[in-house]
């Protein structure tokens, strides 16, 4: 799906800002038809934004169900004869969208985005009412995944098996936007090198134009200039002395598609790419044929107020912050970041590892930390046909938006799901496979969770790069990094046996700020040093380390409970970004290991 732009032939409205809001407290408002007349009440939410932080009304906070925005929305007057589409980035976690009182779409899945040609419905020059009903509801056919629990008062809460805070709205952009009948309906882009020579295999697919219609494409550089050009739908193109995208210097090229109907321009869409490499060989992942050593974050999409709403200063800091620290890469953990990240990432050169929202597939840590019902993991009502049906979903709408980003060297299929059962693998076999049809030019990977140690784990050998998430010293042996120590040690020697590469995607310990001690005493930052400087030591040692993911970037919300005071707290920074005495302990390390 290509992302709504400016060009000679195409215009967007954005349509950001204050709406009218209301909480469907009763589940009525699609039966009773909400999206007919204006909501009532006087609230107001804003769009980006979670809703969870917003209003003194702690029953929004904790509501289960539906939430109404509307505002109205003047098409402008030049769009006359213009196909009109309407486009969410995202609905967290299903949204039902109306034109007037007419529904025009509706998606499940809260991080991808989702669009409706809505031309028919509205007129050039005209106001129409636009409506979204939001619901935050998680199921076990949903991804992420989860339980809703009826009480006997009546109360509906949430139960979910993730470790951050189901934060419900519009986090995203809205956008209106204009594109011509005949127009350019996707463009997909693979990058090699062939000595100083970058090729370009690029395929353009179109909709709505006659038979004699013709598709162009030119290359430009950043400066402008035409470095290729070519005259079919599909092909390959030579870029000679090519600028190869690098980690830290992200150069981009422009693929400017033009389609002609009876010689005159029809629509005209420019696709950004890169020119770059990436390649496993042995226990090696290979960015333009030269070994990359990953240093970054898990991270979240979480600030203070604004909950999982992206905010353009936010992003700023928050990669400021990464530049600072050393960090050249980062997990979009646990599910697809903002389009506006993924553009930033391009630009800059950061190394993305792309997630889906698959994490909570896990029904073994149902005791735990997370809460809800326990049982096996792959059965009916819990991971099951429709779950694996969702999961499929969220894999081609991942790949299908982020394809051509050349950021992106690794999809990451799921976060911690129970791999250490036999089922997992009929589940899981097919969704590598898809991913791989998909795109056959990134390795693919998952992330591993303590339970499905070495030797234990019975997926691990379908995937191209492990990843895997341990605490030992935290959850495991906590206080005790002599232990630690010698049993993390043990663990990576057993997967250095598998002869893939793997990267540490998460490890930390939760550090509250300012808290010292002479003592190796948890919770303090002088432990949350010590912890992760055991860690580097243990990963200097073993061949098969190719990367340090530290768990978190900062710290962030999640769901109330005895094991969270006021969130995660495991941040190299605050929430507020401030950072603890490891933020300074990483950049040494990382300007060490990356030669800086």
């Amino acid at each position: 799906m290509l992302r709504p732009q400016t060009s000679p032939t195409r215009e967007l409205v954005n349509l950001d800002g204050s709406w009218r809001f209301a909480v469907d407290w009763d589940r009525r408002g699609l039966a009773d038809g909400w999206q007919s007349a204006p909501l009532e009440g006087r609230l107001e939410a804003p769009v980006p934004g979670s809703v969870n932080d917003l209003f003194h009304d702690e029953r929004i906070r904790d509501h289960v169900g539906y939430y109404w925005y509307q505002r109205e929305v003047r098409v402008p007057r030049g769009w006359d004869g213009e196909r009109i589409l309407i486009r969410l980035e995202s609905a967290t976690h299903e949204g039902t969208v109306f034109v007037d009182d007419r529904k025009v779409a509706e998606h499940r899945g809260g991080y991808l985005p989702f669009e409706a040609d809505i031309t028919e419905h509205v007129a050039a020059g005209e106001t129409f009412r636009l409506s979204i009903a939001v619901n935050n509801e998680l199921t076990n056919a949903s991804i992420p995944p989860g339980e809703i629990v009826e009480h006997e008062d009546g109360r509906r809460t949430q139960e979910y098996k993730h470790d951050f805070f189901n934060y419900a709205g519009l986090h995203r952009s809205v956008w209106l936007y204009s594109r011509p009948a005949a127009h350019v309906e996707d463009i997909t882009v693979v990058t090699d090198r062939d000595g100083s020579s970058g090729t370009v295999d690029y395929r353009v697919e179109t909709s709505g134009g006659s038979g004699d219609a013709e598709v162009s494409v030119r290359v430009l550089d950043e400066a402008g200039k035409e470095v290729a050009q070519g005259s079919d739908a599909s092909g390959t193109l030579s870029i000679p002395d090519v600028t190869l995208w690098q980690p830290g210097a992200g150069y981009l090229y422009r693929l400017v598609v033009e389609l002609r109907s009876d010689g005159q321009l029809a629509d005209s869409y420019s696709q950004s790419f890169g020119v770059r490499t990436v390649e496993v060989r042995g226990k090696q992942v290979l960015i333009n044929g030269e070994p990359f050593y990953f240093t970054g974050f898990g991270m979240h999409e979480d600030h203070e107020t604004l909950g999982k709403g992206h905010s353009d200063a936010h992003m700023i800091q928050d990669f400021q912050l990464l530049e600072w620290i050393n960090a050249n890469s980062l997990r979009t953990s646990h599910y697809p970041y903002s389009e506006d990240i993924m553009d930033y990432c391009d630009r800059h050169g950061i190394v993305v590892i792309d997630e889906t929202a698959a994490v909570g597939l896990n029904w073994a840590i149902a005791g735990g930390i997370m809460g809800g019902e326990e049982g096996g993991t792959f059965e009916p009502g819990h991971v099951d046909d429709s779950t694996a049906a969702s999961h499929r979903r969220e894999i081609e709408e991942l790949i299908a938006r982020d394809k051509n980003r050349p950021a992106v060297v690794l999809w990451s299929i799921a976060n911690e799901p129970d791999t250490a059962v036999d089922a997992a693998r009929d589940y899981f076999e097919p969704l590598v496979r898809l991913t791989r049809e998909l795109d056959p030019s990134r390795p693919v990977g998952f992330v591993n969770v303590m339970f499905a140690p070495a030797g234990r784990c019975t997926v691990s050998d379908l995937f191209d790069v492990l990843m895997i998430n341990r605490y030992y010293g935290w959850y495991v042996q906590p206080g005790d990094l002599v232990s630690a120590e010698q049993s993390l040690e043990k663990e990576l020697r057993g997967w250095d046996e598998y002869g893939k590469p793997v990267i540490m995607t998460e490890y930390g310990a939760d550090t509250v700020a300012g808290l010292h001690s002479i003592y190796g005493q948890p919770f303090t930052e002088d432990y949350q040093v010590s912890f992760l400087d055991m860690y580097h030591r243990v990963f200097d040692r073993v061949e098969c380390m190719i990367g340090e993911h530290v768990w978190n970037f900062a710290d962030f919300q999640t769901k109330y409970g005895y094991a969270r005071v006021d969130g995660n707290k495991k941040g190299a920074f605050t929430r507020d970004r401030r950072p603890k005495a490891a933020a300074r302990a990483l950049k040494r390390r990382w300007a060490d290991k990356l030669g800086r």
